[in-house]
């Protein structure tokens, strides 16, 4: 969003973050994956949309796409844990109804992308 490089945001994190918590391998593939398909992750997520991505709050855009390259990328993620954390995230520093945008983006998502998982649980 800041269009900081991504050198300086992995440097700032393990700085500022209790390292013990957070898993920094995991956050360096999420940023990095982010930047180098958020082109294809976009293109991927537009028939989700009801409108460009470039149109989407930063916000809900940035969680839109960290949680699209996990649900494409990250198998070894269930989709609903993915959901559930975009929808928190979008929560916590989102526009007031961000979150609902994002679930509904990311429900039809996940019947796209997850759908052998979707079948297993029903």
């Amino acid at each position: 969003m800041s269009h900081t490089p991504v050198e300086k945001v992995l440097e700032q994190f393990s700085h500022e973050q209790d390292m013990e918590v957070a898993d920094q391998g995991y956050f360096e593939a999420l940023v990095r994956g982010v930047i180098a398909h958020h082109a294809a992750l976009d293109s991927a997520m537009a028939d989700c949309l009801d409108r460009p991505m470039e149109q989407v709050d930063p916000i809900e855009r940035a969680v839109l796409r960290i949680a699209a390259f996990e649900m494409r990328d990250r198998m070894d993620v269930p989709y609903r844990v993915i959901i559930n954390e975009a929808i928190e995230t979008a929560k916590r520093f989102g526009s007031d109804h961000g979150h609902t945008y994002v679930n509904g983006v990311l429900d039809q998502a996940a019947g796209i992308w997850r759908q052998p998982e979707l079948n297993a649980r029903r």
